[in-house]
């Protein structure tokens, strides 16, 4: 089973945004697991409103967050997707040691970049694989990315935090897509926001290959 965290240390980074999207992306992979760890509940109320009965959707807790993977494998789930709270270093911590890959979205601003250093110092410890997405960015115009998403990816070049190719972009359809229940490859495939999500979970499923799965 294939575990994909996606994690930061500071709030409002769009992790659930992320998680709803991989998850739906995953499910065309195989049998698909999305777990909300996050006490907001942000993706449990995507989910509440989604009509399509996959992927499926478990809460979990420090306490129970083992036990729930544990079981997700003995069923025969091919892909975890996990939606981690910001503020819970030990949770956060204990999730990372079981993932396949985390994934750490960044907005492009200073506080976002800041807090990368303490989720990339985790995985260090952890000696866990992660990936820098840059999420939640200005639009890329005439086929070239904005100068602050150019110069976010030096910034976390410099930390030497891996980041992956392309970006997902801040686009009105996210949201459309997310309150009623879907993903935005469900709500507007056509649309460059559907290309881009489809693209960077490309990436990251490519990236989780490459990895033994999780025992």
């Amino acid at each position: 089973m294939h575990v994909i965290l996606i994690a930061t240390q500071k709030g409002g980074s769009g992790k659930s945004t992320l998680a709803a999207h991989f998850g739906a992306l995953a499910q065309r992979d195989g049998r698909t697991l999305l777990i909300d760890a996050d006490p907001q509940g942000s993706l449990s109320f995507w989910y509440k409103r989604r009509e399509s009965e996959t992927p499926l959707l478990a809460k979990a807790d420090g306490n129970t967050i083992g036990a729930t993977l544990d079981a997700a494998r003995a069923d025969g789930i091919a892909w975890a997707v996990i939606d981690s709270p910001p503020h819970n270093a030990a949770l956060t911590a204990s999730m990372m040691s079981r993932a396949t890959v985390t994934v750490v979205p960044v907005r492009p601003g200073p506080f976002d970049l800041d807090a990368v250093a303490a989720t990339l110092a985790m995985a260090r410890s952890l000696k866990a694989p992660i990936a820098c997405v840059i999420n939640a960015a200005p639009p890329i115009t005439r086929e070239a990315e904005t100068s602050i998403v150019a110069e976010a990816r030096a910034v976390l070049a410099g930390m030497g935090a891996p980041v992956l190719p392309g970006q997902v972009s801040q686009r009105a359809s996210l949201s459309h897509a997310l309150i009623s229940g879907q993903s935005v490859n469900e709500y507007d495939p056509d649309s460059r926001a559907a290309a881009e999500i489809g693209a960077m979970w490309s990436a990251v499923s490519e990236l989780a290959r490459a990895f033994p799965r999780k025992p």
